[in-house]
């Protein structure tokens, strides 16, 4: 919270947040289809026409930026997708489709049906009883006492959960966060400049609003990338700048690649704001190391940019002995920096997978007093968070401790979701790369694979002809054929001529759900191979 003023203070002197450059970042777009009116016009008139030529609400009379916006974990696909599993549930007899169920592999929804990772216990348990305090009386005898006194301290803290809260967040829960903050990185964390949120998307969205001033305003961003970020650039009229991530070396990110790609925006006199970074990486599991994450920094100060820290899948780590996190806050503090840095995490990911509660939060370094004052009007908009993801957001940054009646059973449902994770990701490699036709890099943590497809060029052209790219081509074809939804590269980015798809590792069953699509793929090359 910030103590002693009000937040909407100083705005006068609100400055802009980073300068610098820009570049064209070329991925393929799906087409938007324009609405036609049945209507042609008619002699003009003094009076008002009875059937105004266009319609008020049409494609044609809106924001013309939404029309630009794409989001393909979510895209036509996943719309077929649901389009099968209704026919399945309403049809059971005659469907006519040729598998029994829809896998959605598309997205990192790990509560999902179908994906069924279970909840964590202890959450779950601190949520009813903040849903219904009488539980924390009636049932005294059935919740652990830690749960019930966890409940407590947050009931005596917010109140009902049905209430508004501070519209930054609840100053408590963001005392927790700044603890586990400092606790994980060795250095202090700074309430005051902690925003929960409804999910990491939302903060992203918010700081890219603020982030453009003008179309010319450009982000970084990898490439492949999670396509949140094109589309809110796309939203608030921004410009992505690409960078492209190195597949032959476990999707790595190259300083000076990064470099390379501000000089050729500066050269186009773009307007770069801000380097986004996304740690584990989206689609490609690729982690940072500090070196790298400290190169990085030096490229921010030396260009002025802001440091956008995607941050989610910290805790999603396949093998830890090997590939730690590291933090950018943590590299930051260790070298001094003075680059603003703006990092996110959300309770959707890692294990907690709590996509539909959406919770999150950003915390601001380096941040001027007047931006934050700026970000704290935006988000008072808003009202408030959802305070259940709130308190899905306490519960992930304090969970039980060693010697707590709940940490036991914590301990092993957390554990088996990492173990699971880690093997479904190996096996699925291990598979994908014995077909002929792909190859997979190693994945190092996050929940999904980023495999290319190296297609025949009959299977090119075929897709060609049907006005898909490659990777959508394929993506259609195993969806009806096996029922699997998986997400084409060409809606991450990739280079040009490259054909990738994004599926991920949290499917139950995997031999099973491999077997599918290694048998559809064999097919798939075979068909297309001897044209």
């Amino acid at each position: 919270m910030l103590r002693g003023r009000t937040p909407y203070q100083n705005l006068s002197r609100i400055s802009r947040l980073g300068l610098a450059p820009r570049i064209r970042i070329n991925i393929p777009a799906q087409r938007v289809q324009s609405l036609s009116t049945s209507h042609s016009p008619k002699s003009q008139s003094t009076s008002a026409p009875k059937h105004p030529t266009m319609p008020l609400l049409s494609l044609e009379t809106v924001n013309p930026a939404t029309l630009k916006v794409e989001y393909a974990v979510r895209g036509e696909l996943a719309i077929k997708a649901e389009h099968y599993r209704d026919l399945l549930r309403t049809r059971k007899n005659d469907h006519g489709l040729p598998f029994d169920k829809v896998v959605t592999a598309n997205i990192g929804n790990p509560q999902q049906k179908g994906l069924d990772q279970a909840p964590l216990t202890f959450g779950r348990q601190v949520a009813a009883l903040l849903e219904y305090p009488q539980l924390m009386t009636l049932g005294k005898d059935i919740f652990p006492k830690d749960v019930i006194q966890r409940a407590q301290e947050l009931y005596d803290e917010i109140g009902s959960i049905g209430a508004y809260s501070h519209s930054q967040g609840i100053p408590f829960i963001r005392e927790n966060v700044a603890k586990f903050i400092q606790e994980r990185d060795g250095f202090p964390s700074d309430p005051s400049q902690i925003f929960l949120t409804a999910g990491a998307s939302a903060g992203v969205s918010l700081i890219l609003n603020i982030l453009i001033s003008s179309p010319n305003s450009g982000v970084l961003i990898p490439i492949p990338q999670y396509p949140l970020y094109t589309a809110a650039l796309a939203q608030h009229s921004g410009t992505p700048v690409p960078y492209y991530l190195d597949e032959s070396s476990g999707w790595s990110t190259d300083p000076a690649g990064v470099e390379r790609a501000i000089l050729d925006a500066k050269a186009q006199g773009i307007d770069v704001k801000s380097l986004v970074v996304i740690n584990p990486g989206n689609p490609t599991g690729g982690i940072l190391d500090a070196l790298t994450i400290k190169a990085l920094l030096g490229l921010c100060e030396k260009y002025q940019l802001v440091m956008l820290a995607d941050e989610v899948y910290q805790s999603n780590l396949h093998q830890r002995d090997v590939h730690g996190f590291t933090s950018f806050k943590k590299v930051l503090r260790e070298t001094q920096s003075p680059v603003p840095l703006i990092s996110f995490h959300s309770i959707s990911k890692g294990v907690t997978g709590e996509c539909g509660r959406r919770g999150g939060y950003f915390e601001c370094a380096n941040v001027a007093p007047e931006i934050i004052a700026l970000i704290y009007k935006m988000v008072s908009v808003g009202l408030c968070p959802a305070v259940s993801g709130q308190v899905g957001v306490d519960c992930l940054v304090r969970p039980p401790r060693e010697g707590e009646e709940s940490y036991a059973l914590w301990k092993k449902e957390t554990d088996a979701i990492h173990a699971a994770l880690a093997e479904r990701t190996h096996i699925m490699v291990e598979r994908l790369n014995a077909l002929p036709g792909i190859s997979c890099a190693p994945v190092s943590g996050a929940l999904y694979l980023f495999p290319q497809l190296h297609l025949p060029p009959a299977a090119v052209r075929a897709a060609k002809e049907a006005g898909q790219a490659p990777d959508m081509f394929y993506a259609h074809a195993l969806l009806d054929q096996t029922g699997i939804c998986v997400v084409p590269g060409s809606g991450f980015g990739q280079k040009e001529g490259e054909a990738h798809f994004r599926l991920t590792c949290l499917c139950a069953g995997v031999e099973e759900y491999v077997d599918k699509l290694s048998k559809f793929h064999i097919g798939f090359m075979e068909k297309y191979s001897g044209q």
